[in-house]
């Protein structure tokens, strides 16, 4: 079977042509595990609050089950590269873990007890973890380097338009039914995932066409090994590539801060009820969706890393403007400006990492990275907010959460612009380009 797929022959990926059907499909893999996440970090907060009063507590549990991240994300990654299969590498995996997270979501609001809630969370958290690098790297399997910041804006907004899903859901159902609001995320992940096994043929990509004809495998996995990747990364005096990846933590927190704790600080400062409190971010998701194009097409001609710049210096501002305007008006204007500067970031993040990457054969291995730093940020983000949110308070919520944001802007402004970064393109035999990451 292998010997069959390998000799089928594979066509360069253009570099002036853009192929939007393959990524607006895969970008269902990414609505499928973030339509529940984006509830889960909007709902669960409550169902924890039931059982714990100390906001660094709440922040922390929130967290922690992106912490399984750091850990299972890479490995994962790894293993979805080795495997081979009449269907992919990647697929597989997919189709056999998303139900199963999606029953484990479905238990959430039946539980209990502390002790089962904590269960759950973690189960959920461990199975969603294990496919979602997997859905993430589909992307460049199938895109040309030129084209992945345009491609990432898709699946950036696939991942807004759960945010606006999730929003509805808690605003329509949750104080009517918490059982039947948390099914409805469910149902859409077991939909998107139907429709991306239907039509995704991961079997005729040019990634894994080029994978299964190699005829050295375990040498390409030794040159990506993660050890000799860090090895590298750490003692190289460019400091680009660490500084990077700070920033990638320290925004991710201050992100992943905004959203999880805003159930609370709504209830509590805004005095919203929980449906309402989960509904505001309603209209950030909807700019999110507006920004993300634009954005990447704007990263193209002015660079990636300026882009971000300018993004987060509208975050910080954003999180100003609600440490300000302390009203459900005010808190709405901050999740709009917020929304739109963290779309700057989100879309082009990862996109710089490969740029910065030095080697074609470490993308992968980059990629985890990028997911190691993403999860370390989702994980630490809420507990270090809720941190300072006992000592100053609630109302200090979005003060404490623009000063993590503004660090974010400082490591940033330590990422060369003149590091060689290469992103080659995925057909071994197309010439490598390298594309811009900034403009002097």
């Amino acid at each position: 079977m292998l010997s069959r797929t390998a000799r089928i022959h594979t066509p360069p990926i253009s570099a002036n042509h853009f192929n939007w059907r393959v990524p607006a499909l895969i970008s269902l893999a990414v609505f499928a595990q973030e339509s529940a996440w984006n509830f889960y970090e909007a709902q669960v907060p409550p169902l924890v609050g039931d059982y714990v009063s100390s906001a660094a507590l709440v922040g922390l549990l929130m967290g922690l089950d992106n912490a399984l991240g750091i850990f299972v994300q890479p490995w994962m990654g790894s293993r979805s590269d080795r495997t081979r299969t009449r269907w992919g590498r990647r697929i597989p995996f997919i189709v056999a873990l998303t139900p199963l997270a999606a029953g484990l979501f479905l238990a959430l609001p039946f539980t209990t007890s502390f002790p089962a809630l904590l269960v759950v969370m973690f189960l959920y958290a461990l199975v969603a973890n294990c496919y979602r690098p997997i859905s993430e790297a589909l992307m460049p399997d199938f895109v040309a380097a030129e084209h992945r910041s345009k491609a990432n804006a898709l699946v950036r907004i696939a991942a807004a338009l759960t945010v606006v899903v999730s929003s509805l859901v808690s605003v329509l159902l949750v104080d009517r039914n918490l059982k039947a609001a948390f099914a409805v995320p469910a149902a859409l992940m077991l939909l998107a995932v139907l429709v991306l096994a239907l039509t995704v043929k991961e079997n005729r990509s040019p990634a894994y066409k080029n994978a299964v004809a190699d005829p050295a495998p375990e040498q390409t996995r030794a040159s990506g090994a993660l050890r000799a990747v860090l090895k590298e990364l750490v003692l190289d005096r460019d400091r680009s590539r660490l500084w990077m990846l700070l920033t990638i933590f320290l925004a991710t927190g201050a992100w992943s801060a905004s959203r999880t704790l805003m159930t609370p600080y709504g209830t509590g400062v805004l005095g919203l009820t929980k449906g309402e409190a989960g509904g505001i971010s309603l209209p950030g998701g909807i700019a999110f969706i507006l920004a993300a194009f634009p954005v990447a097409l704007l990263a193209g001609k002015i660079g990636r890393v300026r882009i971000i710049r300018w993004g987060l210096i509208l975050f910080v501002a954003a999180l100003l403007v609600g440490a300000t305007l302390r009203t459900p008006t005010g808190t709405g204007i901050a999740v709009v400006l917020g929304a739109i500067g963290y779309t700057a970031f989100a879309v082009n993040a990862v996109v710089v990492l490969w740029d910065l990457a030095p080697s074609a054969k470490v993308l992968g291995t980059y990629t985890a990275l990028f997911g190691v730093g993403n999860a370390t940020g989702w994980t630490l983000g809420p507990a270090l907010v809720g941190a300072l949110i006992d000592f100053g308070g609630w109302p200090s919520f979005y003060l404490d959460t623009a000063l993590v944001a503004a660090l974010a802007l400082f490591a940033l402004s330590q990422v060369s612009r003149k590091h060689p970064g290469t992103t080659p393109r995925l057909d071994s035999q197309a010439p490598t380009t390298a594309a811009r990451t900034d403009v002097a």
